[in-house]
């Protein structure tokens, strides 16, 4: 029998009209759409599915596509299909956290919304920024953020050959100039509004601490794979830790999908725009079966599982 993970991709992956089929078709999809609205007083279908700017500024960012992964997801629980585990790329870790039924969706719409907010502050635009690098080791890059001036460290380990950094503009743009010098194929500045997953974003997560505090964490029913640690969460205890610190850490996302093959995983169904989880996926460990669902249409690909 195979075992599915189900994936959730991060904040970048947005786009206008995202989800619309999934809300015009299925009313629970269209019931997330209308929650979302209610808790935050704010038209996600206008903000989604209309040419909005604000669609990509983070604070709306990333509650729209919570909201639109959560519709898609609503439509997949249709197949009857129970994942062995959970996991998301950075703010798609939230809908990770719904699907394992450690959070409420109520309690996850209302703190992305605020953790959108929290990242958003943290650091004046323009301070900070990220850089995709492609074609180095993990370790040469590492190696060469601890050694440049300021702040500049791994943001994601996304797939072999992939590295994400992030920090204060100037340190970001001298160890860019290293990283070329030590052999990175290319080293591409990322169209972001701020140094996400660095220690410049301490103070977001200390403020989105004091909300996950008050907030109702179950112990998951179905086991997620955490960002900070690409280690199977079983129980509430870490959450809370987990979460504050994720916003400031370095995202494991090539150990996390390591992680979940290891322990048995063979199918890989990504929920959500785009398909750059797939792409990671497939570049980790070709072998495994990946499914994306960003349309309608794509669900027909679940009946074979």
């Amino acid at each position: 029998m195979k075992q599915v993970a189900f994936l959730f991709p991060g904040q970048g992956a947005q786009y206008t009209g995202m989800g619309k089929d999934f809300y015009d078709t299925y009313k629970e999809s269209k019931e997330v759409f209308e929650l979302a609205s209610d808790i935050l007083s704010l038209d996600m279908t206008k903000l989604i599915f209309e040419e909005d700017e604000r669609l990509h500024i983070t604070e709306y960012t990333q509650v729209a596509m919570v909201t639109t992964m959560t519709a898609m997801l609503m439509a997949v629980k249709e197949k009857n299909i129970t994942p062995a585990v959970c996991a998301g790329l950075s703010l798609g870790e939230y809908v990770a956290l719904y699907q394992s039924k450690v959070l409420s969706l109520k309690d996850v719409i209302y703190l992305v919304r605020k953790r959108g907010i929290y990242m958003q502050e943290a650091v004046p635009v323009s301070v900070g920024t990220m850089a995709a690098v492609l074609g180095l080791n993990n370790e040469l890059v590492e190696e060469i953020c601890a050694n440049t001036e300021g702040i500049v460290t791994v943001a994601n380990y996304n797939c072999p050959g992939q590295i994400v950094i992030s920090g204060e503009k100037h340190s970001v743009e001298a160890a860019k100039i290293s990283l070329e010098k030590a052999g990175a194929k290319r080293v591409l500045p990322l169209n972001v509004s701020g140094p996400f997953h660095s220690p410049m974003l301490l103070p977001a997560g200390e403020k989105l601490r004091k909300e996950l505090e008050v907030i109702t964490i179950n112990d998951p029913v179905i086991p997620y794979v955490a960002n900070t640690t690409a280690e199977y969460i079983t129980s509430k205890e870490p959450i809370v830790d987990s979460l504050a610190a994720q916003v400031s850490s370095s995202v494991r996302w090539q150990q996390s999908v390591e992680k979940m093959i290891a322990n048995g995983i063979t199918t890989f169904v990504e929920i959500g725009p785009g398909k750059t989880l797939s792409s990671f996926v497939k570049k980790i460990d070709r072998t495994m079966q990946v499914i994306n669902i960003e349309k309608i249409e794509d669900l027909d690909k679940l009946d074979a599982l």
